[in-house]
């Protein structure tokens, strides 16, 4: 039964956001991040697929083809670009899926989202260059809006070049000269 080591991931997880968080104002979005991991269609799900080196929505995926914990996550919680998928009009008529533009505050609770993420699942292997990298990986590959993969990409890229303390310290900033 991995009960006990999933809670302490998800709990560590939670603890390292909400910390990121809180350096960047987002104080409402800190306390209440991921909250729907404690849900029974997740959080069983997930000691069932827990493996302690990654999600174990990947797990869950590779054996059933398809994650009803993540489907879950994803629709319940802002800070994922997948939330933010939805019809989209095309010039001239038409639709198609895409991902719409999400506002700053959500990129940013996803910026801090990623780093936790990387520190918990790579361990002492973390750098600060670790989310950009995976950023850098699944970059092309989802419908995340141009602008929103751009800004994160772009805090993501400030945080392997100039730190963690300078990128809080300008992310913190930038959020507050322009509220989207």
């Amino acid at each position: 039964m991995h009960f006990r080591a999933h809670l302490r991931t998800v709990n560590r997880h939670r603890r390292l956001v909400r910390q990121y968080c809180f350096r960047l104002g987002l104080y409402w979005q800190g306390l209440t991040h991921d909250l729907s991991k404690y849900s029974p269609t997740e959080f069983c799900r997930s000691i069932r697929y827990y493996q302690g080196f990654r999600s174990p929505n990947d797990q869950e995926r590779l054996e059933n083809g398809v994650s009803l914990s993540w489907l879950h996550h994803k629709g319940r919680n802002r800070h994922h670009f997948e939330y933010w998928i939805d019809y989209c009009l095309k010039p001239g008529g038409g639709v198609y899926i895409g991902g719409c533009k999400m506002p700053k505050k959500y990129v940013a609770e996803m910026f801090c989202d990623r780093i936790a993420a990387c520190r918990v699942y790579q361990g002492d292997k973390y750098t600060d260059a670790s989310p950009y990298e995976y950023y850098l990986r699944s970059r092309g590959h989802a419908p995340i809006h141009d602008d929103t993969s751009a800004l994160l990409g772009r805090w993501l890229l400030l945080l392997k070049e100039q730190g963690e303390e300078e990128a809080f310290s300008r992310i913190r900033l930038e959020l507050a000269v322009d509220e989207y």
